[in-house]
């Protein structure tokens, strides 16, 4: 997936993937979710996902929502956040962003 946003182009083909979530729900359930973080080569943080009409990609004309799929920018910050809220490996995290021991 491609997409220009804020004059900066997100690409999924160019991009590193950095790691990969789905709340493991089939495609027939409206809350399916599947999500991959990337960075780009210049360091932009940016998911690439897709879900049914009750997930955060959602789409609606008002009367009618179905599911859909979408790019969607993220600060370092909420990039570190989405890695520690979806489980991601510690080793993962560690190679990709400033992690001090406690």
């Amino acid at each position: 997936m491609k997409k220009i946003i804020e004059g900066k182009t997100y690409n999924t083909k160019t991009a590193e993937e950095i790691a990969g979530w789905t709340n493991g729900l089939g495609y027939s359930d409206f809350r399916n979710c599947e999500e991959t973080l990337f960075k780009t080569k210049k360091g932009a943080w940016f998911i690439c996902g897709s879900g049914g009409p009750m997930s955060r990609w959602s789409e609606s004309n008002g009367n009618t929502t179905w599911g859909g799929d979408g790019i969607l920018v993220l600060s370092e910050s909420e990039a570190l956040a989405w890695c520690e809220s979806k489980d991601v490996d510690a080793d993962v995290i560690e190679a990709n962003f400033n992690i001090e021991e406690a």
